[in-house]
């Protein structure tokens, strides 16, 4: 039996960080990688995952495969976020804002990585607290997780988009 593959050729790749950990043993020091791996289609599908290994194009290869297993769909409102967000992960947490069209990527490494491999083309961020990566990376997300459309919103509450709006 075949099995039939997702072509995920149309997803972007960004690798967030990576990060070398050692460990002693008798014979000297054993060196180790994680690459924390972002992976997006630029329409709102993003996932990130972690891959360790002895290599780093091992680590990577590893952190793709896992982020791809972790896919989310978020809401999106043309090239800007429906609404101001606050993610938390752990210690770190993140200010997502939208902001009007033309204004860009406001947004530092980990948070940058995310938000354009989401396709978002103008947001405002601003990671507080932890500068941590792979918390900051999960705030990210868990903040782009929480967002909802006012179409959303409406179906939840049983109204019309107008009522919702005003």
């Amino acid at each position: 039996m075949a099995r039939i593959e997702n072509p995920a050729s149309d997803l972007q790749e960004r690798v967030v960080a990576i990060n070398r950990v050692s460990k002693t043993v008798k014979g000297g020091r054993i060196f180790k990688f994680a690459a924390l791996v972002v992976v997006g289609d630029g329409n709102g599908k993003i996932g990130f995952g972690l891959g360790k290994s002895g290599e780093v194009p091992d680590a990577i290869r590893k952190g793709i495969e896992d982020a791809k297993k972790n896919m989310i769909q978020i809401a999106l409102k043309g090239t800007t976020i429906p609404h101001e967000v606050i993610g938390e992960f752990g210690a770190g947490r993140v200010l997502l804002k939208p902001a009007p069209e033309g204004t860009g990527v406001i947004a530092g490494g980990p948070v940058r990585a995310v938000v354009e491999t989401a396709g978002i083309k103008d947001i405002r961020t601003k990671a507080l607290r932890s500068n941590n990566p792979c918390n900051v990376v999960r705030a990210t997300i868990n903040g782009l997780q929480s967002l909802r459309t006012a179409q959303q919103v409406a179906a939840i509450r049983g109204k019309s988009v107008e009522e919702i709006l005003g």
